[in-house]
């Protein structure tokens, strides 16, 4: 898994994704870094990579999912491309619902099947969170978030007490460290 978590670094780093300056992040949080996976998300060669990636993790955790569950925008092509990898369907939240046409804040259907969430990067774990309530709330069972970074404050609590596995491809401290190697 080593030699997976290096190539990711360094898919990250060739595609201008792995930044650092002073930064806010989508938490209101400041940083030292910013991770922009939704950069490299552009890159198929990096997609491949990681929707095999997600779903080796996936089988090693022993996740037999149904579907995939994401939030746009960021969730969209990782859900695409482990929907394709895995060949399961995937369903996706909007973050509000469409004030025309059909006004549903999802794309897709529920039917109490077995959910893996996919993030691009996590560092409270909020979005993820809302994307598996949604997902319970209509009667579906998450198994599992993937997601490609963890910057490892906080969003691993937050499903451990839950009782939702968390999975990260690439977790800050491992994208540091294969960063400077």
């Amino acid at each position: 898994m080593d030699e997976l978590k290096r190539e990711i670094v360094k898919k990250l780093i060739e595609n201008g994704s792995l930044k650092f300056g002073e930064f806010v992040l989508s938490s209101g949080k400041k940083s030292s870094y910013y991770v922009d996976v939704k950069k490299s998300l552009t890159d198929p060669d990096f997609l491949t990579l990681i929707s095999k990636t997600m779903l080796r993790l996936a089988e090693d955790c022993r996740l037999n999912f149904d579907k995939i569950a994401c939030i746009e925008l960021g969730g969209v092509p990782l859900a695409v491309a482990l929907s394709i990898t895995s060949n399961k369907p995937y369903i996706i939240f909007r973050k509000k619902k469409k004030e025309y046409g059909v006004t549903s804040d999802l794309i897709g259907e529920i039917n109490g099947e077995r959910f893996v969430v996919v993030e691009d990067v996590t560092t409270t774990g909020s979005s993820a969170l809302s994307v598996v309530e949604r997902v319970m709330e209509r009667g579906g069972k998450v198994l599992g978030v993937l997601v490609v970074v963890d910057r490892e404050e906080g969003a691993e609590d937050v499903f451990k007490e839950k009782g939702i596995g968390f999975i990260p491809c690439l977790k800050a401290s491992e994208l540091m460290k294969y960063s400077k190697a």
